[in-house]
């Protein structure tokens, strides 16, 4: 299982993700930062970021 915290990539957002892997951790944010963040050219250096942030439980 893994975890995503986006306040740890945008400061203040409280929302956190939940996925077996990474692949759907990286699903759920990309429709959280359109919604959420306006944010909808996913850049690599977003993608790593988030990457970076992933944590195993």
């Amino acid at each position: 299982m893994k975890t995503f915290a986006c306040g740890d990539v945008i400061p203040g957002c409280g929302a956190r993700f939940s996925a077996a892997d990474e692949d759907g951790i990286l699903s759920q944010v990309a429709g959280h930062a359109a919604a959420d963040h306006g944010v909808t050219d996913i850049t690599p250096e977003l993608v790593q970021a988030v990457r970076d942030r992933v944590v195993s439980v």
